[in-house]
Parts: C-alpha cells; sequence; structure tokens
C-alpha cells in the first residue's frame, strides 16, 4: 500500500483507536501494589502515573466545561463514570506505548523537534519556533520540556504502529455500490385509481346478523375508554364580559391613547438611491427621464437589490422638511429629486402614494369595549384567587364556592382528547388526569385568564356500550370497513385479468422516476415501499386510504446513476463508514492481544488516593 493510502487510514482510525483499545481492556483485573500511590496502572513495562492521571482529569473537566458551559466536580464525573473513561484511555495508551518499546518502533530526535516546532503554540509573532514561549507554554500546563517531548515521542511512534495495524485496511467499493444503488434505484409505473364510483354498486347496508358480527370482532374499537366524572367550577374572562361596565369617557380615553393606529397622516411607498455629488445625481435623473436607463438598473449597477434601497411607509414627518416637500409634492407616483439628505444627494422612487385615513370612534367602539371589558374580566378573576384560596381553605364545597363567587359549576365526564368546554383547556386536561379521589380542591389559573377548582366524583372503568346504545356508529364502521373491502377487491380483479391495464379501458397514470420514499398524492405513504417489492412487469393491487384502492404495474427498474453527485457523495461515505468499522473490529482484537501478552494492573488505592487529592484541589 502508497504512504498516502495507509496515512489516510491512519487518520480514519487515529481517534478510534483509544476508544476501541478502552472498549478491549474493559475487563482488567483490580490488584494492590503495596503502599505505592505513585502508579495508577501498569500495562507491561508502562506506567500511568497519579500526574499523569491527574492532568488528564483536569484536561477533561476544562473540556466539558467549554462544550457545556459548566463546571463537573469530580464527584460528577465519577457519576457519569467520566473518570473511567479517562483512566481507560491513559491504560490504552500506555498499552499502544509498550507495544511500540516491545517492538522496537521510535521515532529520532529531529523528527520530535519537527513536530514540537509545527505546534503553532509555540511559534512566535513570525511564525518560527520561540523557545521561551515554549518553555514557559510547558510550565504554565504543569510539565516540563523532558516530559513532553518524552510525549511527543510516544505519540508519534503510536502513529507508527497504528498505520502499520491498519495499512492493509481498504474500503469495499462493491458494497458502498451496492448499498447506493438500492437506496437511488427508481421505478416507472402505471398506476390506477379505484374508487366507490368504478363499482357496480354504491354502499351497502348491513343486515342484523352483519351489524352484531361487526360490532363482537370490533369491541375493544367500540370500548369507551376509561372517563372521569368531575365536578368543576370555573369562570373565564369571556364569560364576565357582560357584568362589566364601559363608561363612554374610557371609550374615549382609549380612542385617543391609541390615535396613531386609528388615525394615520398621508405617507409614500418610496425607495431611496444616494449620490456622490449632485453632479451624479443629476445625470443620473437625467438619462432616467431620458429612458436611457431605469431606476432599477442604476440600483443594480451599484451591487445593491431593491431591498438595499427599500425606504417602507413614509410620512412626512420621518424625514426633513425639505425631503417630505418633494415627495408629497404630487399626489402621483414617480421620480423625486435630487434632494439633498444627510447622507449626500438622493433620488427618490415614490410607488405609491397613500392617503391620509382616520377611523371614527363609533366605528371601533365595539372592538375598545371588548377589548376592555376583556382585560377588565381578567383582572376580576385574577383578584378573586385569594378569595377563593381562602374559601377552599374553610371547607367550602364547590357548590358553595359557586355560591359565593363568580364561578359557576358543573359535573362532566372527561376522558383523554374531549375538547369541549373547560375540557379544551390544557391546564384542566393536565390537571383532570392527575386528580385523586380525595383530594382538595385547590384553584388553578386558564390560560386565557380563567380561573378553575375541580373534584372527582367518580372513576368510570372502559365499557363497552351496548349495541342498541351505539348502532349509528357500528354501522358507519361496517360500511367503511365494506366499501375498502370491495374497492380493493375489485382492484385485484383488475390486476389479475389477463388483459393489460390499457385494454381493459382503464384510467392510467403513468409514472417515472418514483423513488423509494417518494409520496404520491391520494396514495398512502407505504405505496412506495409496496411497489419496490414488486418485480418488473408484476401487477398489484395495493389499499389505499378513505375506500380507494390502486392497480399498479411496474413498467421498469431503473438503475443508480452511479455519476450523480448524490450517488458520488453517498459512495464515498458509505465507503469510508464501512473503512471505520473495519478499522474498529481490528483494533478490537488488537486491544484484547496486547492485553493477553503485556498484562494491565490496575491499583486502585492510588486511584483512589489521587482522586481524594484532586477533590481537595491538590496533586
Amino acid at each position: 500500500m502508497t504512504k498516502s493510502t495507509t496515512k489516510k487510514v491512519s487518520n480514519i482510525a487515529m481517534w478510534g483507536v483509544l476508544a476501541l483499545l478502552m472498549f478491549a481492556l474493559a475487563g482488567f483485573g483490580v490488584t494492590g501494589f503495596g503502599g505505592s500511590v505513585r502508579v495508577v496502572a501498569e500495562v507491561g513495562d508502562q506506567e500511568v502515573t497519579t500526574n499523569a492521571y491527574a492532568r488528564a482529569i483536569r484536561q477533561e473537566q476544562r473540556n466539558l466545561q467549554q462544550q457545556t458551559g459548566q463546571a463537573l466536580s469530580l464527584s460528577d464525573m465519577q457519576s457519569f463514570g467520566i473518570d473511567r473513561g479517562v483512566l481507560a484511555r491513559l491504560i490504552a495508551s500506555a498499552a499502544l506505548d509498550n507495544e511500540t518499546a516491545r517492538l522496537g518502533i521510535s521515532v529520532g530526535d529531529a523528527e520530535v523537534a519537527r513536530q514540537i516546532a509545527s505546534i503553532p503554540a509555540f511559534q512566535g509573532v513570525d511564525g518560527t519556533f520561540d523557545r521561551d514561549g515554549y518553555t514557559f507554554a510547558l510550565r504554565s500546563a504543569g510539565l516540563n520540556e523532558r516530559e513532553f517531548e518524552r510525549q511527543v515521542r510516544s505519540e508519534t511512534a503510536r502513529d507508527i504502529l497504528q498505520g502499520a495495524v491498519l495499512g492493509g485496511i481498504s474500503p469495499s467499493s462493491t458494497f458502498a455500490e451496492l448499498i447506493a444503488n438500492w437506496e437511488f434505484e427508481t421505478r416507472d409505473i402505471t398506476l390506477v385509481t379505484v374508487t366507490m364510483a368504478d363499482l357496480d354498486a354504491g354502499p351497502l347496508a348491513p343486515s342484523a346478523d352483519e351489524l352484531q358480527s361487526h360490532y363482537d370482532d370490533n369491541a375493544a374499537t367500540f370500548t369507551a375508554p376509561e372517563a372521569r366524572r368531575i365536578k368543576v367550577a370555573w369562570a373565564t374572562p369571556e364569560q364576565l364580559l357582560s357584568t362589566i361596565d364601559v363608561p363612554q369617557t374610557t371609550l374615549q380615553e382609549l380612542y385617543e391613547q391609541r390615535s396613531d393606529e386609528f388615525s394615520q397622516p398621508p405617507r409614500v411607498l418610496a425607495e431611496r438611491l444616494g449620490f456622490a455629488d449632485r453632479a451624479a445625481a443629476d445625470a443620473a435623473l437625467a438619462e432616467m427621464t431620458a429612458g436611457t436607463t431605469t431606476f432599477d438598473a442604476l440600483v443594480t449597477e451599484r451591487g445593491l437589490t431593491l431591498d438595499d434601497v427599500d425606504q417602507g411607509e413614509l410620512a412626512a414627518s420621518d424625514v426633513s422638511d425639505a425631503i417630505a416637500a418633494a415627495l408629497f409634492a404630487s399626489d402621483e407616483p414617480g421620480l423625486v429629486g435630487p434632494v439633498d439628505t444627510d447622507l449626500g444627494p438622493a433620488i427618490y422612487r415614490v410607488n405609491a402614494v397613500l392617503s391620509a385615513t382616520e377611523v371614527p370612534l363609533e366605528d371601533v367602539a365595539d372592538v375598545l369595549r371588548a377589548e376592555y371589558a376583556r382585560d377588565q374580566a381578567r383582572r376580576v378573576l385574577s383578584d378573586a384567587i385569594p378569595e377563593i384560596d381562602d374559601l377552599l381553605a374553610a371547607g367550602a364545597t364547590l357548590d358553595e364556592l359557586a355560591a359565593e363567587t363568580d364561578l359557576s359549576v358543573e359535573t362532566i365526564e372527561w376522558r383523554q382528547g374531549d375538547s369541549d368546554g373547560i375540557a379544551g383547556y390544557d391546564a384542566f386536561q393536565l390537571a383532570a388526569a392527575a386528580v385523586q379521589d380525595g383530594d382538595f380542591p385547590e384553584v388553578l389559573e386558564l390560560s386565557d385568564g380563567g380561573v378553575f377548582a375541580i373534584e372527582l366524583l367518580e372513576v368510570i372503568p372502559p365499557a363497552l356500550p351496548p349495541l342498541s346504545d351505539i348502532e349509528a356508529d357500528v354501522t358507519a364502521s361496517w360500511v367503511a370497513a365494506s366499501n375498502a373491502a370491495r374497492v380493493l377487491e375489485k382492484a385485484t380483479a383488475l390486476a389479475d385479468s389477463d388483459a393489460t391495464l390499457e385494454d381493459q379501458g382503464l384510467e392510467t397514470e403513468t409514472i417515472a422516476g418514483l423513488a423509494r420514499d417518494g409520496v404520491l398524492e391520494g396514495a398512502p405513504r407505504a405505496l412506495a415501499t409496496q411497489v419496490f417489492a414488486l418485480e418488473e412487469g408484476e401487477v398489484a393491487a395495493i389499499a389505499g386510504p378513505d375506500a380507494t384502492a390502486f392497480v399498479v404495474r411496474v413498467d421498469r427498474i431503473v438503475s443508480a446513476d452511479r455519476s450523480a453527485p448524490e450517488v458520488v457523495q453517498t459512495v464515498d461515505a458509505l465507503e469510508q463508514a464501512i473503512l471505520r468499522g473495519r478499522a474498529q473490529d481490528v483494533f478490537e482484537a488488537y486491544g484484547q492481544a496486547v492485553q493477553a501478552d503485556a498484562g494491565l494492573t490496575v491499583n486502585q488505592q492510588a486511584i483512589n488516593a489521587a482522586n481524594a487529592s484532586i477533590g481537595q484541589g491538590g496533586l
């Protein structure tokens, strides 16, 4: 394999190596190291020191804080198993270091120096290696030069080992192309839609026996779900509107407060194009007047769009007196200017002139009255909450509560999915689902400012009503099922006929390029899946919604265009995924072999001591 291919494979597996070794080494044994706490683990001749473990834990804490914005303590990390992951990564690195040492893989001083000099953090402003900056950066990280250079040497040796292990792995183009062809394969089909109109007779009526049988066979469908009989005392702002008096003086005040909404001065819809000086503006206006150019063309020449020069609605108060005089000098759209602005000379294009408008109070009185009354009603109910709380705390029943306040009381049977009346409010639905027998009522608020309190009277278990009570529903269900079955039977007969769809005189629709995830109007989403199960030339009947069915003929199976960009992209992505999968398999086996050959020992006493010191800010 070429060097470039080996490097590519190495890069792909680079980050997967340690993770896979973590998995492969997950079953290591734990034994003591006597009284030593300097080393937390050993793999063969390689040690994982307490200092290395502490640095890795702190680095992981910094990484997590950058990612989440939250500082995690060591105990937090331990609760998520993050500390074990850090240790596993260190052990995986040590396992590779032991293997590189066993194989005699090493890196010279020149290569180590080259790699260190290429690290941006160690370079000066001129891009060259800065020895003082290098030393300072290492000391800030709690490292010395010798230790860091040893790490660089080890990491480079590990890269060489990774490349050697993965060097023989290559992507599988055949498998990737097979999957991509399956995904992008299409079908050309002929479609016939069959409905009730294609049957010899319309909907049928069930006999008594058929109705009873349908009722018995579909008992679960007709069983009423669990219901809760609930007493509720409630009121909404809408219910109190008729009790709120709105004086005429209040309406007048509201009208005046919103005068900008009901009374608007003359306005124009305009665009503005600025110029460097008056001469340039005059020349542009002359060209537009002569018809040798247009406002749109000048905008485009500037590299602008009409959105860039759009000024929206402008009233005289929005601009200077001079600009206002020019803009409102005419009642017709057109070019205006040049006029002086704070940004220099400009030409305006007026696209529309909007006359002044004024809506009299009598035209909006009903709207203002309703809005004010609704707001007052919300305030009334909000102010009543403490009183309602006191009454309930004193033991008042919901009936007594209704007698003492503006609330009304009713009893309802509530089921999940009900939306009539108070059941249409989310707050009520949550309360109704949660209330238990014996719970004391409490005042709760509705989304529109209303209030309510509830009491559970009875839980009614699911029950199948007598056929006589739901005969209309059962009949409708039988008719729907009968219609669907008859339509599908008709479609099946058409599909099984020896004559072609065209020879049968059917109205056909030809659809080219139907994809696996394609959707046809009026057809179920699963139609494409069923079509792709058919062979070329095969004809089949497929059930549809609402008493429809489809007769489908696969006219042609079209293979994917392997030169299409989306196919090429998918093949490349699949090849890389397959390559990563193979690398994972190789390194899982490799990690297990490393463990077996080198031997692994973990010093839990040292880990506990290191964790205690880290938690106290030590190490």
